[in-house]
């Protein structure tokens, strides 16, 4: 291409960009989403200065006292304040969530790319995945991290190890679509090597389902480890997970039910919160939803 077309298409890429972010600051769901979780992440960040009590210290004169002016979520059977330990369970189950979405989608890009460029892989890796893909994500989960054992890395390679076949299938798909397209064909005929047709042309354009997927990963991630710290393989006490904190509050639910509406109210809220942020860069991202606005 000449310097002369460079200059005549350089420009048009920041309108392209303002239009991207203008469709996706006006998609509803985005928003909407993007304030929950960013809301959710902020607290979860700032729990040090924003959580009233320490979570982790009793109280055993303030023992499952409900909520008031001074525990707005009321305390535990041990006397610990419940909105203090849903903040730092907050920072606990994002961060998870957080690194498994981006482990699966590392480790997801890996496998489909090589399976979906490369013919020959195909075959061989797709039946691998489809061996993982035969048990349900979160018994395959349980099963991991049990034999691990009870950590918060464990929980990660647990859950990342669950979510990758789902993914890489994704990114195959994508990549197969994309390696037939015309400009990869021009590529090939210009010389390019695979390593840059894969990376420059195939993933570049491949990406858009990927982002999608890493939001239901996340959210997914989220309630999973909940299920893990629930049974007793998540991370380990006294750690206050979301999950940790409803399996403590299981045996007085009719008691004190706040122990558990708490972290569960905290749950929905973030998986609500992802599942909009996920629908709105799918709208945004949607070529066919582009051309109908």
């Amino acid at each position: 291409m000449s310097a002369a077309a460079v200059a005549a298409v350089a420009p048009s890429a920041a309108p392209g960009r303002k239009s991207f972010l203008r469709r996706l600051f006006s998609n509803r769901s985005f928003v909407i989403g993007l304030l929950l979780v960013g809301t959710i992440a902020l607290l979860a960040i700032l729990a040090n200065l924003v959580a009233p009590f320490d979570p982790l210290k009793g109280n055993f004169r303030e023992r499952m006292v409900p909520p008031n002016m001074k525990h707005w979520m009321g305390t535990d059977h041990f006397g610990r304040d419940i909105l203090s330990r849903v903040l730092h369970g907050a920072r606990i189950s994002l961060q998870i969530g957080f690194l498994v979405a981006l482990v699966t989608g590392l480790a997801g890009v890996i496998i489909g790319a090589t399976a979906g460029y490369f013919r020959r892989t195909d075959g061989v890796i797709m039946r691998l995945m489809d061996a993982f893909m035969a048990f349900p994500s979160i018994i395959l989960a349980i099963a991991i991290s049990s034999v691990l054992g009870a950590s918060v890395t464990n929980v990660i390679i647990a859950l990342a190890i669950a979510a990758t076949p789902h993914t890489a299938r994704i990114v195959r798909a994508s990549v197969m679509v994309a390696r037939e397209m015309e400009y990869v064909e021009a590529a090939r005929a210009l010389g390019a090597g695979h390593a840059r047709i894969l990376l420059r042309h195939v993933l570049a354009n491949s990406m858009a389902p990927l982002v999608v997927r890493m939001t239901y990963v996340f959210a997914v991630a989220i309630l999973n480890e909940a299920v893990l710290s629930y049974i007793g393989v998540g991370p380990p006490p006294p750690a206050p997970t979301f999950g940790a904190i409803i399996a403590n509050g299981r045996d007085f639910i009719v008691a004190a039910p706040w122990i558990t509406v708490a972290p569960g109210l905290a749950i929905v809220t973030s998986v609500l919160g992802l599942n909009l942020l996920g629908d709105g860069l799918r709208d945004v991202l949607d070529p066919r939803m582009a051309v109908n606005r």
